[in-house]
């Protein structure tokens, strides 16, 4: 498969600025591989495709406030830095990206805040507009933690044009997130309420829960037309015991396995067993799933719909086949379905 293969018009208008009004009543298109067969839904129904004993793989990662904008010293010029990543917490020092990157070189100093009291040094050039910054703060790590989150603003991605509205703070965050770590949404799993998810619950729908902390390399832009050449960025990912335990068990039991969303996808093909089970994991994962692959633990997946040319959308493709994904999207098109992190959602069984 071909970078090229991946290329689609989007209508701009099916571009989503905002979330459904209830979680679950998102549109789901749901998707039959064996057949070829769609259906269109509400996401509720979503309960309708699975029974007890069948489970569901969560990535519970909590997003952080991770975009600051602070203030050049000498020019004042206003300068958006992203946190990536907590690189030493007793030096306090981050990975971050910079906009406009030109303007921020070795040994500048950002200021923060009405009251300018969070400082930060540039140290290193990582990117083009990658940093590592030192913040200098006289407070406790406790202290300079809070004041990051109070500084910072939910990270929606660039493609969302409108300003950060305080409902984004709950909405860009899954009900059942739980470890922060994460600058992006794992966005198929917005579309669960907790009512939704009690009623899955109370049918016997098992739930397991991993942990990888989604990074910008997400929406990294795969710019070689040879899939095989792309590199992934590496994401911290945890997969303990109790959730190996309920895989491996449904897995035992033929029962349908359910990844919600392509970061849970990738989590369980990262921690894969030369037998095809599931084993604990905790580090970072680099894979990058693009067709042909062979899917080894998970038989259903549920997902939104992706940016052409996105290895999101190369994995959606590996897992549902390419022409019947190319179909999908079409129809899609069609019925006005809203895309991206705020968009509705498919299913593919």
């Amino acid at each position: 498969m071909k970078l090229s293969h991946f290329h689609f018009e989007l209508p701009e208008n099916l571009l989503a600025e905002y979330p459904a009004e209830n979680r679950d009543e998102s549109k789901l298109m749901v998707v039959h591989r064996e057949t070829g067969k769609i259906e269109h839904k509400m996401f509720k129904d979503l309960i309708d495709y699975f029974d007890e004993g069948d489970v569901m793989v969560l990535n519970n990662t909590k997003v952080f406030p991770a975009r600051l904008y602070g203030n050049k010293e000498k020019t004042g010029a206003r300068i958006e830095v992203f946190l990536l990543r907590e690189l030493n917490e007793e030096q306090r020092l981050w990975d971050v990206l910079v906009d406009p990157a030109r303007k921020i070189r070795i040994g500048n100093k950002l200021y923060f805040g009405d009251d300018e009291d969070l400082v930060a040094e540039v140290i290193d050039n990582t990117t083009s507009r990658g940093r590592t910054l030192r913040f200098l703060y006289d407070g406790s790590y406790i202290d300079f933690r809070r004041k990051l989150r109070a500084l910072g603003e939910t990270p929606l991605p660039k493609y969302i044009k409108r300003t950060v509205e305080p409902e984004d703070e709950q909405r860009y965050q899954t009900i059942y997130a739980k470890h922060e770590g994460a600058v992006a949404a794992p966005t198929a799993g917005l579309h669960f309420s907790k009512h939704l998810l009690k009623r899955l619950e109370i049918k016997g729908v098992d739930f397991a829960e991993l942990t990888l902390h989604v990074g910008l390399g997400t929406f990294n832009p795969v710019e070689v037309e040879d899939l095989s050449k792309h590199k992934m960025d590496s994401e911290e990912l945890i997969i303990d015991e109790k959730a190996t335990e309920i895989v491996n068990n449904a897995k035992n039991k033929k029962r349908r396995i359910c990844a919600v969303g392509t970061t849970a996808m990738r989590g369980l093909e990262s921690a894969v067993s030369s037998n095809h089970m599931l084993n604990t994991f905790d580090g970072w994962t680099n894979k990058f799933v693009f067709p042909p692959y062979e899917f080894s633990i998970a038989n259903a997946m549920v997902t939104n719909f992706h940016l052409p040319k996105s290895t999101l959308m190369m994995m959606v493709s590996a897992f549902m086949g390419h022409d019947l994904m190319k179909k999908s999207y079409k129809e899609a098109i069609l019925e006005q379905y809203k895309f991206y992190s705020y968009g509705d959602a498919m299913l593919i069984i």
